[in-house]
């Protein structure tokens, strides 16, 4: 197994901290390209090490048939029909590829949650003649995704096959099933079930030549078809999709590559769900806006009345904390004055604009106010690195959605000056497609969970099992 590790090199100029892939990928490069006395910095060697990586431009298909992990998980209505095609049309650079390349076609996904059961409702037979359609040619459909041998082997080149839910199978997850956590057998039926998790991963690796992972949206997840399958390939056979590696880029853009004024926008209902990320992105911002129901949080945490607003009244302290470590870093926190208040949960409420430490009883808090909009506006101006991850109001509602467009819209003129933007995660995505200006943002990432461990800096599964990491 390759294995990560860090170096240290002592160069005439500075120290250079390298982490690669493994050991045998260090020895062959520095063998092949010698120091010599020059400095060598981690970007020249992270290009490097992508020269030696397989990816999907350098992998000629031809002849060969090749699995790919896809996200169809797609929401249908009550007759099984599409409703939104957006993760279908997102996977088509690298299945057309594939195709283009004179290769043959497998496609995995999961739908839903069957929890390890085979459940008509969640049945990729349903997708068929969309996938069909968008791809411009004929998918056959295997029923069992793990007795698919037939099928596959006889699969010639340019020909597309469709496994049945990953999902109707409790080792896709490898969750034992029937067994509470409590039970004191639980322990041996997880062990079982990681050993019968592997023996699935390899009956998928069998039907294929090679393995391409274009599934964002589970690669945080280390399922049989997102990781455990990769260890049936060696590194030349197993690549990242298209969509993955914008995806990986997008993330890299707003951690790595960061070009500063650098704004965060973080919305949602809960600062205990957004802590991780909070953190890591201190030691990079330059602006930070906390909005959204957590906003009330902090306004609780500074004395203020906030009526009957949502707020965790356990997280009093970590938003002081937050506070705190904002003004010592010298990132300039934006929590907003004023809010727009409701006196009940609906979009036909009586309203009123208040200071945000000052709501009345009986009201709560449902959008950013006037002139919290334009601190958000001012943080977001000039930026040349964002991230907006959560809405700034109950933005479903219309009366409640103006917070929310108004960071919208400055971020869009942002990017047209020439900022990175990334949106995505919590109901950001459905904003920005609400307000019809999803071409006018750098990218909208395709995974929720996913994109959250990575903004909080956790190492992806479904990534690590490509590039080799352990």
């Amino acid at each position: 197994m390759q294995r990560r590790f860090l170096t240290t090199f002592k160069t005439p100029i500075k120290y250079v901290k390298i982490y690669t892939l493994s050991s045998f990928l260090f020895f062959f490069y520095f063998a092949v390209h010698p120091l010599e006395g020059m400095s060598v910095t981690t970007e020249h060697f992270k290009q490097k090490i992508l020269e030696i990586m397989m990816t999907i431009d350098k992998f000629n298909f031809a002849g060969k048939k090749a699995i790919v992990r896809v996200d169809f998980n797609v929401p249908l209505n009550e007759e099984g029909k599409i409703t939104d095609d957006t993760r279908i049309r997102g996977a088509l650079p690298t299945l057309k590829k594939i195709l283009a390349d004179g290769g043959a076609l497998i496609i995995m996904s999961h739908m839903g949650k069957p929890k390890g059961k085979v459940n008509a409702k969640y049945s990729l037979s349903q997708i068929v003649d969309a996938v069909a359609a968008a791809l411009g040619t004929p998918v056959q459909f295997a029923p069992d995704c793990a007795k698919a041998q037939e099928a596959a082997a006889a699969l010639k080149p340019g020909e597309v096959l469709l496994l049945e839910n990953l999902r109707f199978y409790p080792e896709e997850e490898g969750k034992p099933v029937g067994i509470e956590k409590e039970d004191p057998a639980y322990e041996d039926a997880k062990k079982a079930m990681k050993a019968s998790q592997k023996e699935f991963a390899k009956t998928l690796a069998s039907y294929a030549d090679c393995y391409v992972m274009d599934a964002f949206g589970t690669a945080h997840r280390k399922h049989a078809s997102t990781a455990v399958i990769a260890d049936y390939f060696d590194a030349d056979h197993k690549m990242l999709g298209y969509l993955m590696e914008k995806e990986v880029q997008a993330v890299d853009n707003v951690l790595k590559d960061i070009k500063r004024p650098f704004t965060a926008i973080m919305g949602g209902s809960k600062v205990s769900t957004k802590i991780g990320i909070i953190e890591n992105l201190m030691d990079k911002v330059d602006n930070l806006i906390l909005c959204g129901g957590m906003a009330f949080t902090f306004a609780k945490a500074q004395g203020g009345k906030i009526g009957n607003s949502l707020v965790e009244d356990d997280k009093l302290d970590l938003a002081l904390e937050i506070m705190a470590k904002a003004k010592a870093k010298g990132v300039n926190l934006v929590l907003g004055c004023d809010c727009v208040a409701a006196d009940k949960f609906a979009n036909d409420a009586n309203t009123q604009v208040c200071d945000d430490k000052n709501i009345p009883d009986g009201w709560m808090g449902l959008d950013a106010g006037p002139k919290t909009r334009e601190e958000f506006k001012a943080a977001i101006k000039g930026a040349k690195t964002i991230l907006w991850n959560g809405p700034a109001g109950v933005f479903e509602m219309d009366n409640f959605a103006g917070g929310s467009k108004v960071i919208a819209e400055a971020i869009a003129e942002a990017t047209k000056e020439g900022a990175f933007s990334l949106i995505g995660g919590g109901d950001s995505v459905a904003c920005i497609n609400k307000f019809g200006m999803a071409d006018q943002v750098s990218y909208i990432s395709t995974g929720g969970g996913a994109l959250l461990e990575a903004i909080e800096g956790k190492i992806l599964p479904g990534i690590a099992a490509i590039r080799g990491d352990k």
